[in-house]
């Protein structure tokens, strides 16, 4: 075996490996190595060489201040999250990692007791502020395309990945009352193995008919479904990422009054989910658009706001 085919090896499996991950979670363990190597440096330390005490001292030092001193914390799991990160690095370097050894898993703990472990929940988006912000969408080509993300968002319960990963032959039409939607790949399918959602034109949203708007404007008709645009309003063939589709809910929900802040991409899927149950869907169908496989995580999207709907206790109490 000559030396270009070897360096051709090496290079296809580094591709196949980082293949393993998603790109969002490898901009993410890149992001931790950064952030532990420039605060090493600043330390004076050798990021490779560091040990645990060193891992223990910079989750602490971003428990406390962040990523700039006298910064904002990071939160727990935003810490757990830069420990993956710190120990795919040195794995990848063929390196033991420090920051895997108990008293890492230790300190985290810890800081789950004192600082508490509830996750941020962004608020879901019901059926009717998504007709809202839809009605002020304009007729624009970006107007268009925002009208098509958040009416399809919601009516698939995708999430921002599988969105922006969407592709014109993921869209097949079934009949004139909607389409079934491929969903290449998944968080909870990272193997590729695929799953369909069917999504009904319905009577308001019309998820069907804004998609169909934006690509006959767009002049989209092959490639990804939600692209970038460029000057002119030309459609660049690049597509929007999981950031544009936040940034798109958060526009919307500012335009309707309410505050972005506790708004996301997330609030799509959420609001489905939430909508659903209020309208009593059943929730075998509800699992149908969302392919949850454990019934027990879906009802964690069953929004406090409507505990008192059909209270178990309202006949009796």
């Amino acid at each position: 075996m000559n030396e270009t085919t070897v360096l051709d090896n090496m290079c296809g499996g580094e591709m196949f490996r980082n293949a393993a991950q998603s790109k969002n979670t490898r901009v993410a363990y890149e992001k931790s190595w950064h952030c532990f190597d420039t605060w090493c440096r600043y330390q004076q330390l050798v990021p490779c060489e560091a040990k645990s005490e060193d891992v223990v001292r910079f989750i602490v030092a971003m428990a406390n201040e962040g990523v700039t001193p006298g910064g904002k914390p990071l939160s727990l799991n935003t810490l757990r999250l830069f420990r993956s990160g710190l120990n795919d690095k040195w794995r990848r370097l063929g390196l033991p990692s420090p920051a895997s050894e108990i008293v890492v898993d230790e300190v985290l703990r810890g800081l789950a007791r004192i600082k508490g472990d509830k996750p941020r929940r962004v608020k879901a988006l019901r059926e009717h502020q998504i007709l809202e912000m839809l009605n002020s969408c304009n007729s624009g080509l970006y107007g268009l395309r925002d009208a098509a993300v958040i009416a399809l968002g919601f009516s698939a319960a995708l999430r921002r990945s599988e969105l922006c990963n969407l592709r014109t032959d993921d869209l097949e039409q079934k009949s004139a009352e909607g389409i079934l939607v491929h969903v290449r790949r998944s968080k909870t399918d990272a193997r590729g193995i695929g799953q369909k959602v069917a999504v009904i034109e319905g009577k308001a949203v019309k998820p069907v008919t804004r998609v169909n708007q934006w690509l006959k404007a767009s002049g989209i008709n092959r490639g990804y479904v939600f692209q970038t645009l460029l000057r002119g309003g030309r459609a660049s063939e690049r597509p929007l990422d999981s950031g544009d589709v936040a940034r798109v809910v958060k526009r919307y929900a500012r335009r309707i009054g309410l505050d972005p802040s506790e708004y996301s991409g997330h609030s799509l899927r959420a609001g489905f989910v939430t909508s659903a149950a209020v309208h009593h869907a059943r929730i075998d169908k509800i699992m149908e658009v969302t392919r949850h496989r454990n019934p027990a995580t879906l009802m964690k999207y069953i929004r406090d706001e409507e505990s008192f709907v059909d209270h178990a206790g309202a006949s009796f109490l």
